[in-house]
């Protein structure tokens, strides 16, 4: 792993509960203007001024409600979060978009991506054998294939060989799928949620 990398990196509680406050902010914006809060990234700490890529996950009953992220860093982590956070309430296409009658009761994670590694795997079950359950994030392309799961979804999904399968079906593979032009990159997490 590179030396930039998440692993090397630590949030303070002061940073941490800025970027979930920043977060609700948007949303709550959200529901106000129908825009996402502007911000002025100078404004905040060094490490939240870093070009991070970052995932805003919601849910409700520990039901998911929405998630919306970057796998790629190219922008302050600051502004990352407090745009995904808009996306993830008001533009997840899996969802409706968020009332103003829930933001109550929804939950709010960030997770802040490692730079992803590519993985080298001949086959479906040498990835199996790879993986790292519970730590690893997981994206998968293949020509207009694509999707990820992050580390997260291991809860629900502690068997590699299911987190695979389920992974390929979210990105539109076949049952079965597999190809050799397939890429495979691994990523590692420094996830916060509300208390």
């Amino acid at each position: 792993m590179n030396s930039n990398d998440i692993e090397n990196t630590e949030y303070s509680e002061s940073d941490s509960e800025t970027l979930l406050s920043l977060a609700r902010k948007s949303i709550q914006h959200g529901i106000d203007t129908g825009r996402a809060l502007v911000i002025n990234p100078a404004s905040y700490s060094d490490a939240l001024q870093q070009q991070r890529a970052s995932f805003v996950t919601l849910t409700q009953q520990k039901l998911l409600r929405g998630c919306i992220g970057h796998l790629q860093a190219y922008q302050p982590l600051v502004i990352d979060v407090v745009e995904n956070a808009f996306s993830a309430a008001f533009n997840d296409p899996r969802f409706p978009t968020l009332g103003a009658d829930e933001l109550e009761k929804t939950q709010i994670e960030i997770s802040v991506l490692s730079i992803p590694q590519a993985l080298e795997v001949e086959n479906e079950q040498q990835l199996i054998q790879k993986l790292n359950p519970g730590k690893d994030g997981l994206i998968l392309e293949d020509g207009l294939y694509r999707a990820t799961f992050l580390p997260s979804v291991w809860e629900q999904l502690p068997r590699a060989e299911e987190f695979v399968e389920a992974l390929k079906s979210k990105a539109g593979m076949p049952s079965g799928y597999w190809s050799n032009s397939m890429q495979i990159f691994i990523y590692h997490t420094i996830s916060f949620s509300e208390k």
